[in-house]
């Protein structure tokens, strides 16, 4: 697979929310795609551990971008996150998305958040795309 045409990249990575968690994307192509986040000192909860909604969020863009990489808009119809291990500040999670299934105008993705050696998440979404 290829990566996304230049100006869909552009879109994807111009995300004012991920831009403010500094979420980056790594990798977008057709049914695939990986963001990564630095765990800082603000992206953690009163436990000191990183926040939930961050590790959902750097899971949720990679979600987003494997399923509008191949240019036609998906809709989130649903989601769901498995937390598994947390990680310290400092570390960087990865969060990599693939397309599991496909169905007419649904498709349905699995989401893995690592920090490099030990999954810490596992995410799922399905899709609406209304053009399909």
């Amino acid at each position: 697979m290829t990566d996304v045409e230049d100006s869909l990249r552009a879109r994807i990575e111009d995300d004012a929310y991920c831009q403010t968690l500094g979420i980056e994307l790594v990798q977008a192509e057709a049914g695939r795609a990986r963001t990564r986040l630095s765990i800082t000192d603000d992206l953690v909860n009163f436990h000191g551990t990183p926040h939930g909604g961050a590790i959902y969020s750097v899971a949720d863009a990679a979600f987003a971008a494997a399923s509008n990489a191949a240019g036609e808009t998906a809709f989130a119809l649903e989601t769901n996150i498995s937390y598994l291990e947390a990680v310290d500040v400092g570390t960087t999670v990865t969060a990599t998305a693939t397309e599991t299934h496909v169905g007419g105008r649904t498709a349905e993705y699995e989401v893995v958040v690592t920090d490099g050696e030990d999954r810490i998440a596992t995410f799922r979404g399905r899709v609406y795309r209304p053009g399909a």
